[in-house]
């Protein structure tokens, strides 16, 4: 289904630039194709409120059953402190890039599109944002009036609360069933989230058709210096990620990329990460990770390492601020920053999860949703990229904490031995 859905918003791509040049043509002046594609952003909107309406079930289940299913052994706390630091540290430089990267190329100036009273009008309460406010109001007074309003961060807190709490008391036989109903809600929002991608290509449609009615095909030229400027910035996180893990693993780096070749193809080609991890986890085994770290680290970087779907979702921020004008201050976007940090977590294994993410952070910085649908447009092209990049970095960190955790267990059995130098498991090169 992945393939032909590439097909179907391919041409609905199409479809969206040829009806729109039409029209574009057809329309007497400027306030009649306003009005024409006033008629196409029906599509769109109807799009946005299926992508919208999916976003707090599929952030609540999600995190809360993978907290719920933790262990509490001392491995499991040591491992996940460790993965856990590193996963941020790398979230938080790939979104650094990719904002540096994204002010410094400009994708999106000069394309001058207008808000429709719709984008505006997104329900949440954006005023005011400072970081007293941020922090406050991230603690919701009730979880039915943040999933009510949409309100990503507070589902978010209540979510880990929850789940850590479920995970605290899962030996509880009364617990049992609450936990198993919240595990069996997330393939049922995963399908659900299928199933409205499905409606992507109609969604583009509409998107570019609406776009090109109103600037004619100046609007395409923004693609591709958006795709560019992202490879670039795609680039030299590749680089960054290969200089740390060759401070941490010595020349095996090369050994390591050599090893992972193959699923990391694989993702690339089909934009998905999960198409290369049954493949991924027996490379690293090769290679001489640990199967416990491979077990829990690699599943976990799958949730909270995405380095390149990190780098998108900055990039596609920044890319709806400048196509509609609107100035985003730094300290604005180190806040965005921080709040996509925070919001991508527990979107793992979700078809364009890095779409929906943008989409729901967007209201909160006065972006409008229907520029993530005109993104949407090159997602297929842009995902790609992205999920190797993710593959690539989950790699390196499973294999850097592996070594970690040999180093650790060699020193235990011999405190004399050199900590500075010590091979992965099963590793005699």
């Amino acid at each position: 289904m992945k393939n032909r859905l590439t097909l179907y918003i391919f041409v609905g791509m199409l479809l969206g630039v040829a009806v729109g040049y039409i029209c574009h043509l057809s329309a007497a002046d400027a306030a009649e194709a306003k009005v024409i594609a006033g008629y196409f952003s029906i599509i769109t909107d109807i799009f946005l409120r299926l992508v919208k309406m999916i976003i707090a079930p599929l952030v609540f289940a999600t995190l809360v059953s993978g907290l719920a299913g933790m262990e509490g052994t001392s491995d499991v706390r040591r491992i996940g402190f460790r993965s856990v630091g590193w996963f941020l540290c790398a979230s938080l430089i790939s979104l650094a890039i990719g904002l540096v990267l994204a002010n410094v190329f400009q994708p999106g100036a000069g394309l001058h599109l207008v808000q429709t009273s719709a984008d505006v009008n997104t329900g949440l309460n954006t005023a005011g944002l400072n970081f007293k406010d941020f922090i406050t109001h991230a603690f919701p007074t009730s979880i039915v009036d943040a999933m009510a309003r949409n309100d990503i961060l507070q589902i978010l807190v209540f979510s880990v609360l929850f789940g850590v709490v479920l995970s605290v008391i899962k030996g509880d036989s009364r617990v049992a069933p609450l936990i198993a109903g919240v595990e069996g809600l997330v393939p049922a929002m995963l399908k659900l989230t299928d199933y409205v991608m499905r409606l992507a290509p109609i969604g583009v449609f509409g998107a570019l058709a609406s776009a090109i009615t109103v600037h004619g095909l100046d609007v395409l030229t923004t693609y591709g210096k958006l795709i560019g400027s992202f490879y670039v910035g795609l680039a030299a996180l590749w680089g960054l990620l290969i200089v740390v893990g060759q401070y941490f693993l010595g020349n095996r780096i090369w050994a390591l990329l050599r090893a992972i070749r193959e699923p990391a193809m694989l993702a690339f080609s089909t934009a998905s990460s999960e198409a290369a991890y049954p493949r991924l986890t027996e490379k690293l085994e090769e290679f001489g990770v640990n199967k416990k770290v491979v077990g829990f680290t690699l599943p976990l970087g799958y949730a909270f390492n995405l380095d390149g779907s990190m780098m998108y979702q900055a990039f596609a921020a920044i890319f709806i601020a400048q196509a509609f004008g609107i100035d985003m201050p730094l300290s604005a976007q180190i806040m965005m920053l921080l709040v996509l940090m925070i919001s991508s977590k527990g979107m793992a294994g979700v078809a364009r999860g890095s779409v929906v993410v943008v989409a729901a952070v967007a209201p909160m910085f006065h972006l409008p949703p229907s520029g993530v649908v005109l993104i949407l447009a090159i997602d297929q092209v842009l995902d790609m990229g992205r999920t190797a990049t993710n593959v690539i970095g989950n790699s390196i960190a499973t294999a850097v904490i592996a070594k970690w955790e040999a180093k650790r267990f060699a020193k235990q059995a011999n405190p004399e031995c050199d900590n500075d130098f010590v091979q992965l498991q099963g590793d005699t090169k």
